[in-house]
């Protein structure tokens, strides 16, 4: 039977209709502020040819008030499947020139049958957010669509990855989709995410306000935490995602992407020496030694401008893909507080879910004391890390490096946390406190009747050190597995993740654990 021309040509008209609406003028206009249109942003991210869309056609109901007569192509978001390298993925990329982008019945059924699509068969999702919010003219019907794809977001947690990339706007109650997400990515001129604009919040509250101190991507990078990256423009977003998904499996029953057929070498690193400073109230710099310890010194921080008295991010070390978790001494000495507990937490909870190792470089004086600390709930705060390490089944293995003190030296994934292997430098020192603030404490009566009060302190600080926060004693008592030469760290933690890989570690029967929120 032969399709008669015509019905053809009527096919081809629709969807040209329908996905070529964007007017060459508006497009340049797009590319001037560094923006791409919904379907440029796919085009951009997936192999070409391979994209396969679902739901072109679908269209909204029209009995809507101010609905009857419009055509709105694909209702406003563009959804399918594809290839980024070797990896399929789900894609949704909401189209702000069709209505604002806004969310309708119709669109939020196109998002949320596109991720039951790639829970079924186990592939990430990647979702392009650019809408104004929920489509008044369709009233409930939104705030329904909302409350499908918030539902799915959860349903999708822990099973496969979800990526959202934050273009254009991402008002009220659209906020909460890239929330539910694993990782957020805005971009810093065009995105803002916000529940309530300064408009807003001037009428509400009185107080002026900007829409980049309320939902910038700066203001959510740095301060909200909201936002897991920053990029310069859709394009660098795009290779943002392809990096996060180059260390990602597609679901949670695959292994990440490592690299096994790299031969590990018994090879020194005498350069890491020169990472270590002379004095130890000198802070390091743990960047410097994470560049020495990673493959090719490469390092997707994430959270980089959040909390940054803590360093989380993907990398590989000998091959094998790591969640990389640091205290970094040149900010706030490397103290743990609030905002720095909830994004190790968050991420190796991330780490856990997609089974991969993690590493933790310690160097960490305490939780920082205070007034705001305390009442800020740094107890539940703290918790949360000590949860999401002690709940992690996957190969964990940790190097203090320097300071481990106190209720710090647990929450970085002590053994007692189920790290399977713990070195030590020779510098490491591993206490209830430091050495100073014991010898004030335990030597008191002592130093008050001292003729040289600070000599004597020093020489009782400095046998402190050697008699109970030597690495040598944690050692004898098997709470380190092994006193290493920091040169000999890269090859012993490549070996030791290597060895670790085929770990199985079985829980009690639950639901889930209860962390404290």
């Amino acid at each position: 039977m032969t399709i008669r021309p015509e019905l053809i040509q009527r096919l081809r008209d629709k969807r040209a209709k329908l996905s070529e609406h964007v007017s060459r003028e508006k497009l340049d206009a797009l590319h001037a502020k560094g923006q791409l249109s919904a379907r440029e942003r796919i085009g951009e991210l997936v192999i070409g040819g391979s994209f396969q869309e679902f739901g072109l056609h679908a269209a909204h109901n029209a009995t809507h008030f101010g609905m009857a007569g419009r055509t709105l192509p694909a209702d406003g978001v563009i959804a399918g499947t594809g290839y980024v390298g070797d990896t399929q993925v789900a894609v949704v990329s909401q189209d702000f020139s069709v209505v604002a982008g806004t969310l309708g019945k119709m669109q939020a059924k196109k998002i949320t049958r596109t991720m039951l699509h790639a829970l079924k068969i186990g592939i990430p999702v990647v979702a392009f957010k650019d809408s104004g919010g929920a489509r008044i003219q369709e009233g409930v019907d939104a705030l329904s669509g909302y409350g499908e794809v918030f539902y799915a977001n959860v349903l999708l947690s822990g099973v496969v990855p979800q990526i959202a990339v934050i273009c254009g706007p991402c008002a009220g109650g659209a906020a909460y989709s890239p929330a539910l997400m694993d990782f957020v990515i805005m971009t810093r001129h065009n995105a803002h995410m916000f529940l309530t604009g300064p408009e807003v919040i001037k009428a509400v509250t009185g107080r002026a306000t900007t829409m980049a101190d309320v939902g910038g991507a700066e203001m959510h990078a740095t301060v909200s935490g909201n936002a897991h990256f920053i990029a310069e423009d859709d394009r660098h977003a795009i290779a943002l995602v392809r990096q996060l998904l180059s260390y990602l499996p597609a679901n949670n029953t695959e292994d990440p992407p490592h690299r096994l057929d790299l031969d590990i070498e018994e090879m020194a690193d005498p350069g890491i020496d020169d990472c270590i400073p002379d004095s130890p109230s000198e802070p390091l710099d743990m960047q410097a030694v994470i560049h020495r310890l990673v493959d090719g010194g490469e390092l997707l921080e994430v959270h980089a401008g959040f909390a940054r008295n803590v360093i989380v991010g993907f990398a590989r070390v000998g091959g094998v893909v790591v969640g990389l978790v640091a205290n970094q001494p040149l900010v706030m000495a490397g103290a743990l507080d609030l905002n720095a507990a909830d994004k190790v937490a968050r991420f190796v909870r991330t780490c856990n879910t997609f089974n991969i190792p993690l590493l933790t470089l310690v160097d960490v004086p305490g939780f920082l004391p205070g007034v705001e600390q305390e009442r800020g709930g740094i107890i539940r705060h703290g918790a949360k890390m000590l949860s999401a390490y002690g709940s992690c089944t996957t190969p964990k293995i940790t190097v203090i490096l320097r300071k481990a003190y106190g209720g710090s030296y647990l929450a970085m994934c002590s053994q007692e946390l189920g790290a399977d292997m713990v070195f030590a430098w020779p510098t490491a020192e591993i206490a209830v406190m430091g050495a100073e603030a014991a010898v004030q404490i335990l030597y008191r009566k002592e130093l008050d009747k001292a003729a040289d009060r600070p000599a004597r302190a020093a020489e009782l600080a400095q046998e402190y050190r050697d008699e109970f926060a030597s690495p040598y004693v944690s050692a004898s008592n098997f709470y380190v597995t092994d006193v290493i030469e920091p040169q000999d760290t890269r090859w012993m933690v490549a070996l030791a993740l290597r060895k670790t890989l085929d770990k199985r570690e079985l829980r009690p029967a639950k639901k889930h654990g209860n962390i404290p929120m």
